[in-house]
């Protein structure tokens, strides 16, 4: 493991559904009834814009449709004022993350490849539903069976993060089995694991680097924030690198 320096966390936990865009598709429409179901049985292709609106093509025609403001260009909704079909549409396919959100674009997962949805303008590694690891979630080290708490990621790749002694993260030996592109995360140990609720100090803790992978999940949220805050705001931790003993 490595200790890490304190840097900005990026998070990004969405798991998009595959597939093209641009291809015009259908969705289940069973149970609804006027434009709620016109959105869906119609063929429909949805693709996100730069500036958070999206344009929606269909038999009949291709609309841009701004989903925060509430508006689209065609007459249902410019002239009518009518909640549109189509921004219904751009709704449901946000929802069930076939196209990403506003302030969202596509990216792939560092690890596996799997397409996902990142905050538009972060440029750290991005990572899937999966491999993606939050402050205060419980992990177990791959390579030492040990259990720790994540309290930061990095934003830097395990091939561009130092520890305190000067040495890059994916260069260490225990991380060989590991992308050396992958994201890093930051981590403490934790000595044992209550019975309930969140663990009791991690203030003045080293903490340690790792490659996103190396990180097992084993409970999400298990420690709050208060507690993670603890161990990244003391003076006396420092980043470092774990390893076999």
């Amino acid at each position: 493991m490595t200790h890490t320096r304190n840097t900005p966390a990026s998070k990004a936990r969405s798991s998009p559904t595959v597939r093209p865009v641009r291809r015009k598709t259908v969705l289940p429409a069973e149970g609804y009834t006027g434009r709620a179901r016109r959105a869906r049985e119609e063929p429909m292709a949805v693709r996100p814009l730069r500036d958070g609106r999206y344009v929606v093509e269909t038999e009949g025609g291709t609309y841009v449709a701004d989903v925060e403001t509430g508006t689209c260009t065609c007459p249902d909704n410019a002239i009518r004022g009518a909640q549109c079909k189509h921004l219904r549409r751009v709704a449901i396919e946000i929802t069930e993350r076939l196209v990403p959100a506003p302030g969202e674009r596509a990216g792939v997962c560092a690890v596996c490849g799997r397409r996902t949805f990142v905050p538009r303008f972060d440029r750290a590694p991005a990572l899937c539903a999966r491999h993606d690891r939050a402050p205060g979630d419980l992990v177990r080290d791959r390579e030492t069976q040990s259990l720790l708490v994540v309290v930061r990621a990095t934003g830097e790749r395990a091939d561009d993060s130092v520890t305190a002694d000067g040495t890059v993260v994916a260069d260490y030996e225990t991380n060989a089995n590991y992308g050396r592109h992958e994201p890093v995360f930051e981590a403490v140990y934790v000595d044992s694991v209550p019975l309930s609720g969140g663990v009791a100090d991690l203030s003045g803790r080293k903490r340690y680097r790792f490659p996103a992978s190396r990180l097992r999940p084993v409970e999400s949220a298990f420690a709050d924030g208060e507690t993670v805050r603890g161990a990244t705001e003391s003076e006396r931790s420092e980043t470092m690198q774990a390893s076999l003993v």
